[in-house]
């Protein structure tokens, strides 16, 4: 049992498991530059606390810290973190290690990537208990049977012989939690756990999660970029600017009485299942430790800000009960609404000029048929959505459009004009015309070019332009995706997730064309990098007309993007039609399934 009065308190807690976190502080190596600093915080014994903040915020530091981690460069400076009469980031690194795991588990944001690909599920599951020495060889082959009947996964002995690639993305997410919850740990710190997932795998690993936390008396920091899914998961939330928490309150105050002018931009970059909204980013981007200004940390994108708010460093001050925000002007600024910058639905009835059409689509890897007998068109200036699960298809449906995957039969005709299997056989100037923007920018971006390498490298494949003409327009396209003229001679490894993406967007639009495949390109993106790019996208096809292929899993994003969607299902089209009839009424149920899987905070 532990006794203490914290800021987030305001009062005296006493906690029977669960973790404080006061004045917490971690600084670069060397250096007298905050990454996080001041950060005071309470779990309590089956509570799932949100931490959330744009790319940058300092979400994953503060979650890692309380496992006594600092990554290189980095080191924790300041602060405790109190399991029970216990200050972690005091113990010698033997104790710390025994803790980890078994105290204090964490579960990454790609487990894929942390789990050994060569050693099985059965074996790695109990690994911990195994190198500590706890139970006997039968005991923790029945622990892990049990740990796996409890995240609803398989426990027969062809499921404990498989290795992690022989697993789906939800898979590998529950297997991972089974090995968290193992211990039975006081804490878990979960870090982005579900980006990437569709949203029925989503939902399953969430629940999953939550009944795991509240059944064991688990205390949970769960740190996202994903509001929605905070709004659908967590018991409060903190929301983090920085390196600093600037609000923190109860999961109902956050969403529908935030007070500090960050929330409400962040919640404003949200989209909504119900109604589409004209998505726009916050102006700028967070400034890194040693770059961020003096006063109200936010004071240079806020559109409250006064003088004031230059020079004070405001406090996180309590203004209700349980709810605290660091704003000196939270009794001026108004109220705020959940429903503003709503824009009509796409006319479902609009006339439609067709440039690309497919017809009759059947996609096969090797021996196996994957997608069957798929059809639909695409107007000009029009995004049409391929939506669906992990495995329905959309990726390789696109992939074939794109000239990218040349095993398929059927029919792609593009202005009237039949297309070949794969880009190779078609001609350059439909390959200039037709572009491919894939979703990890970090593995499609030359990480040895820089920026203007990167981009001008179509304009020199289809001779569109060269030498000064070609920098010149570089730079222009630069300024269309809202990157400074400064960034020309960056490599691609210093820029964010957010800034690669805008690169290869302009790279895409360097070679002007009128189709862009546009696969999962916001997945990995924090709501305000991926409202500013959906914006990008919508005056790009006003402005110039072109016509986008949309594949993603987020039907919020769908209805603020999208005239028609296309619901895919093991590879099959099992809904089709303008989106607002799609989402208002829907036909099918597998499409009623994903609508009701899907994360909302309308």
């Amino acid at each position: 049992m532990y006794t203490t009065t914290t800021p987030d308190t305001a009062h005296s807690v006493t906690l029977t498991g669960g973790l404080v976190i006061e004045d917490l502080g971690v600084s670069l190596t060397g250096r007298r530059v905050n990454v996080v600093d001041d950060i005071d915080l309470v779990l309590h014994p089956g509570e799932v606390v949100g931490l959330v903040g744009e790319s940058g915020s300092g979400k994953t530091t503060v979650g890692t810290s309380l496992l006594g981690y600092a990554r290189a460069g980095a080191v924790i400076s300041s602060g405790k973190v109190l399991l029970s009469d216990c200050d972690i980031l005091k113990l010698p690194w033997k104790q710390v290690r025994q803790l980890r795991g078994a105290e204090i588990a964490y579960v990454p944001q790609d487990p894929a990537s942390a789990l050994n690909p060569a050693i099985r599920i059965g074996k790695q599951i109990v690994e911990l208990q195994q190198l500590r020495g706890i139970g006997t060889a039968e005991s923790r082959l029945q622990s892990a049977r049990d740990g796996l009947a409890e995240v609803g996964l398989p426990n027969d002995d062809e499921f404990l012989r498989r290795y992690v690639h022989q697993l789906s993305g939800g898979q590998v997410q529950r297997v991972a939690l089974a090995m968290a919850f193992l211990p039975k740990p006081k804490v878990l710190v979960l870090d982005e756990p579900t980006t990437g997932l569709d949203v029925t795998t989503q939902k399953l690993v969430l629940d999953t999660m939550a009944e795991l936390c509240r059944a064991h008396g688990v205390s949970a920091l769960y740190v996202t970029h994903d509001l929605a899914v905070v709004a659908n998961i967590a018991d409060r939330v903190a929301v983090m600017y920085a390196g600093q928490i600037a609000e923190l309150g109860p999961k109902e105050t956050i969403f529908t009485n935030p007070s500090h002018p960050y929330t409400r931009a962040l919640l404003d970059s949200i989209p909504h299942l119900s109604q589409a909204r004209d998505l726009k980013g916050i102006p700028g981007r967070t400034p890194a430790p040693g770059a961020r200004p003096g006063g109200c940390r936010f004071n240079d994108r806020c559109s409250f800000a006064i003088d004031d708010c230059r020079q004070q460093v405001p406090a996180l001050l309590e203004v209700a009960p349980g709810h605290q925000v660091r704003c000196i002007r939270t009794d001026e600024i108004g109220t705020w609404d959940i429903n503003r910058g709503t824009v009509p639905d796409a006319d479902p009835d609009r006339k439609r000029d067709i440039i690309l059409s497919v017809d009759g689509l059947n996609i096969f890897y090797g021996r196996k048929q994957v997608v069957h007998d798929v059809a639909f068109d695409l107007a000009k200036g029009e995004v049409v959505a391929l939506v669906g699960e992990s495995g329905s298809g959309k990726t390789t449906i696109s992939r074939c459009v794109g000239g990218l995957h040349k095993d398929w039969t059927g029919t792609l005709t593009f202005e009237g004009r039949e297309l070949a299997t794969s880009a190779r056989r078609r001609s350059a100037e439909d390959r200039r015309r037709i572009q491919y923007i894939f979703q990890n920018p970090y593995l499609s971006l030359n990480p040895r070019l820089t920026v203007e390498q990167i981009i001008k490298r179509p304009m020199e494949l289809f001779d569109l332009a060269k030498g000064k003409q070609a920098t010149d327009r570089v730079v222009e396209l630069m300024e269309q995706v809202a990157l400074g003229p400064q960034m020309l001679h960056y490599q691609a490894n210093r820029l964010s997730g957010g800034e690669r993406q805008r690169v290869a967007i302009a790279r895409a639009l360097a070679a002007e064309p009128d189709v862009m495949i546009c696969d999962e390109i916001t997945s990995a993106l924090d709501v305000s990098v991926q409202g500013s790019i959906v914006s990008l996208l919508e005056g790009l096809r006003k402005d110039k007309g072109i016509s986008m292929l949309f594949v993603t899993h987020n039907l919020a994003l769908v209805r603020s993007i999208a005239a028609r969607v296309e619901i895919l299902q093991a590879g099959r089209v099992v809904e089709a039609g303008p989106v607002v009839r799609v989402m208002d009424q829907p036909q099918e149920d597998y499409t009623r399934t994903l609508l009701s899987n899907s994360p909302r905070i309308d």
